[in-house]
């Protein structure tokens, strides 16, 4: 299942205190980027974060993204200011984006 137009919205609304914040669409998700740095995406209208020491210490829960991927951790909050501490957290921990 693909997730919808809306439901991406509402996250790049959560994700307002988060500087630099671009998207793709991959297949039908959307992928999240903070600086060119892959942190998280929109999978089946559900908000994940790249499992990392910082994502995992804020959020409890895994789940997968699709059959085959690995585990990533669930966004269950709403507030704005918190997700973007966790995700500031979470840069150093991620790799830099390649260089082409």
């Amino acid at each position: 299942m693909a997730s919808s137009i809306e439901y991406l919205e509402f996250v790049l609304d959560l994700l307002q205190d988060v500087p630099a914040v671009t998207h793709k669409k991959m297949m039908g998700e959307y992928l999240l980027y903070s600086g060119g740095i892959l942190f998280g995406g929109v999978y089946d209208d559900r908000f994940l974060l790249k499992d990392t020491p910082a994502a995992r210490k804020a959020f409890l829960q895994l789940e997968l993204p699709y059959v085959g991927a690995k585990p990533m951790v669930l966004v269950d909050i709403e507030d704005t200011a918190a997700i973007a501490e966790v995700i500031a957290a979470m840069l150093p921990e991620l790799p830099s984006p390649k260089k082409r």
